[in-house]
Formats: structure tokens, sequence, C-alpha cells
């Protein structure tokens, strides 16, 4: 028998047990909570179960299974799986000492949160919760034990944070790797080099348990070193692994229960190739290989059409709900271009790309150049009858909401200003922005922005190049902004865009 068929996926009865409950297996532990939640177990909680009882088991046995990976798709419940393991390990030995490190303290707390939830309403573990509230806090707490420990049987940590001085039997890595500390080289060393000092914190033979999925080409979880970056080894070399992806080598769903071929579909539809293969498949992806091809894009011709009568705008006969709108702004430093991009949702979720512009400005104008260039946001803005522009405003654009709300004023245009600050390296937001849209084939794209780069930009652009992408850069921003609904953006006296917004006086028969 190997290993692999030792956590394989059973079946499980807990009434045709014959084990000794005061001992439980870990699956009997977990199968007698969901049942008093009114749950049932589905079989890949139970395959988690059993590989983390094996390995268990043979670190007790003196075994070196220290050391554990434990990657599953997003949705899959690996967090819940292990927060009853911490409180399962503490059922059988009530003196283990169990930290949670995530990627902030928040997250690590919610873990310890939930184990002493289940502490207090187990069957198995009441006799656990201690008499004095001291011990109880939602972010450590100290269960009945027999000898007096300096730490507490389960904390929570930040990555963070300082732990020098703490000292674990177990650790726990849990969504260590998010993208607040993986999307640049520097918080990717960082990173690094703080999970780094577990090895200070651990107490001898103690056990390493991460838990998570990749979110980055360099990730943590990688099972083959990054040369690239000067790896020689992966950083989680010898840990034992258990993955877990959506989807079977027969293509079959993990979670059939939850995640039939439709959510599946829609998953891939909505998140995209590049985010489907690392959340849910498993499969880190470099960013490096990610390209964009303009033959996915659908081109049309028209303008947009404003219908009082119907009370809606709508382009080549849909109706539009929503509009996103993004202005990355330069001053001409550098040859960057400031670029104003306009996108439209239809009811059925397509995206209409129907405005991008390259905006120039008259040298011999009397004007300065920033007032130009808000005087043609705000004309555009009122064209288009965009209810709210996002302005990118790192750097030089930081002076530029007032000003354009300025302009927008002196043309009684009713447009919101949102200012935006935008942290992600530009090529993971071109990406990002791109990816699911196209992989859709579900963005549309106005015959005027032939006329434009963009087509250019698109057909040259590659992560990590030096090619011009500022209009790339802008429509990615628009796709990636939360839509602003048409119908709920004007008031009375501007667009009368949404039915029922007269006010009505009511007779009353009370003062008020």
């Amino acid at each position: 028998m190997t290993d692999e068929s030792i956590y394989a996926p059973t079946v499980y009865n807990p009434q045709s047990t014959k084990h000794d409950i005061t001992h439980a297996e870990f699956k009997t532990f977990i199968v007698i909570w969901n049942q008093s939640m009114n749950m049932v177990t589905p079989d890949i909680h139970l395959q988690m179960a059993e590989w983390l009882e094996w390995n268990w088991q043979r670190r007790e046995k003196g075994h070196a299974y220290t050391r554990q990976l434990l990657m599953a798709f997003r949705s899959a419940g690996k967090s819940t799986i292990v927060g009853l393991f911490a409180a399962w390990l503490l059922y059988r030995n009530p003196a283990l000492r169990i930290m949670v490190l995530a990627a902030d303290h928040t997250l690590a707390t919610k873990m310890v949160r939930n184990v002493k939830r289940i502490l207090e309403r187990h069957s198995l573990t009441t006799k656990l919760k201690p008499a004095k509230a001291d011990q109880w806090a939602s972010d450590r707490f100290t269960v009945n034990r027999l000898i007096e420990m300096r730490d507490p049987s389960m904390i929570a940590h930040g990555i963070s944070m300082n732990i020098t001085g703490s000292r674990a039997d177990i650790v726990i890595c849990d969504d260590v790797e998010v993208p607040n500390t993986c999307d640049s080289a520097e918080k990717r060393m960082d990173l690094r080099e703080r999970l780094g000092e577990m090895s200070y914190v651990l107490a001898p033979g103690g056990t390493q348990l991460y838990v998570g999925t990749p979110h980055t080409y360099y990730t943590i979880y990688a099972e083959a070193p990054r040369t690239e970056i000067g790896e020689i080894a992966p950083f989680l070399e010898g840990f034992k692994r258990l993955k877990i992806p959506m989807l079977d080598e027969n293509g079959q769903s993990a979670w059939i229960e939850r995640y039939g071929d439709d959510d599946i579909a829609r998953m891939k539809r909505e998140a995209g190739p590049n985010k489907f293969k690392s959340q849910m498949m498993l499969e880190p992806v470099n960013i490096a290989q990610g390209r964009l091809d303009p033959a996915t894009l659908n081109f049309y011709d028209g303008s947009l059409a404003y219908l009082k009568e119907l009370n809606r705008l709508e382009i080549q006969n849909r109706k539009m709900v929503s509009c996103s709108a993004w202005w990355d702004p330069a001053f001409g430093i550098g040859g960057d271009s400031s670029v104003l991009a306009v996108v439209f949702t239809d009811t059925e979720g397509l995206y209409w790309l129907h405005r991008v512009e390259y905006i120039e400005v008259d040298t011999c104008s009397g004007d300065d150049e920033a007032t130009q260039q808000c005087q043609k946001v705000a004309f555009i803005a009122q064209l288009l009858r965009v209810p709210a522009i996002s302005v990118e405003i790192n750097g030089l654009g930081k002076f530029l909401p007032a000003i354009l709300r300025r302009e927008l004023a002196k043309k009684r245009v009713p447009c919101a200003v949102k200012e935006i600050t935008s942290r992600k390296p530009k090529d993971q937001r071109i990406l990002e922005g791109f990816d699911a849209v196209m992989a859709a084939r579900a963005l549309s794209v106005h015959d005027s922005v032939k006329q434009t780069p963009f087509i250019a930009e698109m057909q040259k652009w590659a992560p990590g190049g030096k090619g011009r992408d500022d209009g790339l850069d802008a429509v990615a921003g628009a796709l990636s902004q939360e839509p602003v609904r048409i119908e709920r953006a004007y008031r009375k006296g501007h667009h009368d865009w949404m039915r029922g917004n007269k006010s009505h006086k009511a007779d009353t028969d009370f003062e008020v």
C-alpha cells in the first residue's frame, strides 16, 4: 500500500466505527462536529483529515513527518479543516502550544477564534475551557492543562508581527502568501525572511504546517526552485505535500456536491485563465507568458444613444446599465501619454469600450496644461454621460481631481470624481484587467479606438517589456473598477435616466 492510498477519499459512517470515543480519530472528531452543526462531511474534507492525521501519527512514532504543506483550491474548506485539526490536537494533548501565522493578525485571529468556538461546543472538548476569562481571549487562549507554561495553548500572529521569544510545538502558516505579501520582489523576499524565523520559534521536533494557494509564479509553494531569483532549492523543500486542485486528471470536480460543471465553467469565465490556473488548479502562473490578443476583440460602429422616452442608454440597440471611466494622467514627461478610457456594461454583463482618448494639449492656448486636460475630460464626460471618473493620482495626478471637479462644475456635468492610488505593478494590473474579459470574448471595442495607439500597444505588449502601454493601463483600470450603475447616478434636473424619481407629497392627519 502506498502512502497516498492511506489518505485517499473514503465514505465514512461514524455509526460503524469501533474506535474508543475517548481517543477519537480525527475523522470521527470532524463528523461529530458536523453532525452537531447539522452538516454533512464531504469526501474532500475526509481526504484532508486522513492526510493530516496520518502525518501526525508518524510524527508521534518518531518519523520525520513534521513539515507539511496542504494546498487546496480556493473555498475548499482547508482552513476550516485545519482549525478542527488544531482543536483535535488539543483534545488529544492539552499541553500542546499552537501558533497561527497569517498574512495579517486579523486573518490569524479568525482561525484562533474558530478553534475556541469548537472547543466550547464540541461534545469531546467542553472540559478544556478554563474557568478564568482572561485565559480565553479571541486571539489567544489557554485550555485546562496539568502543567504551567508561559506560552498559551493557541495564539494568533500576523506575519509582520514580532514573535521573538515565543515558543510553539506547532506553527500553522495559514494563507501567509496573499497579494499583499507577494505582489513585488521586495515583499516576496521579506515574506521568505520572516518565515525563516520559524526555526527559532519551534520546539525541538515541532511541526510546521503550511495551508494556502499560490498567488504568484514565485510562490513559496513552488515544487521547483525559481533559479531566476537565486533559489537553488524550493522554499519548502522536503515538505510532505497534499495537493487538491479543483479538477483531477480526468477533469472531474474534487467537490462534486458543491461545484458542478456549470459552477466551474462560470468560475473559469469570471476569473480568467491565469487566476483559475493559480487559485483553483494550484499551478503558479508566470506573468511573463501573458499576452493580449486583439483577435479576441469584437469591433462595432455607431454612437451612444440616449433614448429619453425609454429612459435609457443604448449601444447597438443594447441597453447599457453601468459605466466605468479611468483617467491615467501624464504631462509628457518621459514620453508617457495621458489617457482616458470609458467602458459601458450591458444587461448581459458584456463590456463595451466606447472611447479611448489620448489627450493632447494646445501649446498656444492661454490655459495651462492641467486645465486643458481637465477641460477635455469634462467634455467627454458630458458627451458620453459618464456618471463617475476614476483619476489615478500617483505622482503628478494628485492636484488634478480638484481642477477636474471645477471644470465639470463649469459645464454643469453631474459626474463624480474618484481619486485612486494604484499600488499593484502595472503588468499585473493589465493582465488582471484583461485576462477574464478577453478569455470570455466579452469585450467589444468601438471602431474609433482603431485610430488610436491602443491596438498597436496590445499587439506589442509583453510583461516586463519597455513598449508603450498607457492606453492598456487606462482600459485595464476601467475594466477593474466597480461600475457605476447608470440608473442611480443622476438626480432630477440633470439627466433624468431613472423612472419614478419624482417627489410626492402625502396627506397626513398628524403634525410633526
